[in-house]
């Protein structure tokens, strides 16, 4: 099955949204949630799996919904197809601040091996499969577990990142080491490991946890400089507490409430 060769435009800055451009019966896949808006002449349906060639048929549709529940997305893919005259748009909007990440599958062999969460949407055609960790080490201490997203086809993928995000390119047994939230997608050339940060203070103390993310190249990277873990772990520490709490936000709070005479 061939993938549609889409068009498309990445729009905004901080809150990105990519608008995709559909010929008459071309379609685009979006997760589930992810979508913008969409012009007159755009249908959707919701269907099991990606509705991939390679998902196809029931056993297939079941196959490809059960991948994606285990890496954390939705059962349900949602397909937009264009049933009009003439192009019409579809846009798909960033879930939390970041960055899209376009990725025209073809340039990288075919496959593309992401963080769970980062889909945002493809051409129709592009499977969604699993990618699971090699070493036990990586699998246990390596941010996102045994499994990870798996894109494959030969067409155009959109994936998220949080913060800004960065193209690095690895050379033959080039390695680069990675706080391991941060990594966020990389060609399946790349080697993927953990590391123990060494020393104990180091590990207690140093504020970037115990592992680092070993890339080993040859291959392509992308890195994000804001995980959305460590976004809401800095929310959830600034957050007041409900009632009669010591959080930040009520500190600060009762310290102006007491100078300026607040609650009696």
């Amino acid at each position: 099955m061939a993938m549609d060769a889409i068009d498309f435009y990445i729009q905004g800055d901080d809150m990105q949204f990519v608008e995709i451009e559909l010929d008459p019966n071309e379609a685009a896949i979006g997760e589930a949630g992810s979508m913008m808006y969409m012009e007159d002449g755009i249908t959707m349906d919701t269907i099991f799996g990606d509705g991939s060639a390679k998902h196809s048929g029931v056993l297939g549709s079941l196959l490809g919904a059960g991948k994606r529940l285990i890496t954390g997305e939705s059962l349900f893919t949602t397909v937009y197809v264009n049933t009009g005259q003439g192009k019409r748009k579809v846009a798909f909007a960033a879930p939390y601040t970041g960055k899209i990440i376009p990725f025209d599958l073809k340039k990288y062999g075919g496959a593309m091996i992401c963080q769970k969460d980062a889909f945002l949407c493809a051409a129709k055609g592009v499977s969604l499969g699993i990618a699971f960790q090699k070493r036990l080490g990586a699998g246990f201490f390596g941010g996102e577990g045994f499994i990870m997203e798996k894109l494959e086809g030969d067409g155009m993928a959109f994936a998220h990142s949080g913060g800004m995000v960065i193209e690095r390119p690895l050379a033959a047994g080039e390695t680069l080491r990675v706080d391991t939230g941060c990594v966020v997608a990389y060609t399946p050339g790349v080697d993927f490991d953990i590391q123990f940060v060494g020393g104990i203070k180091t590990a207690m103390f140093g504020g970037e946890g115990l592992f680092f993310a070993v890339l080993r190249g040859p291959g392509t990277v992308w890195i994000q400089s804001l995980p959305f873990a460590r976004l809401a772990s800095r929310i959830f520490a600034a957050a007041p507490v409900a009632k009669g709490g010591s959080g930040r936000g009520d500190n600060e709070g009762g310290l102006l409430g007491t100078i300026f005479g607040g609650k009696d």
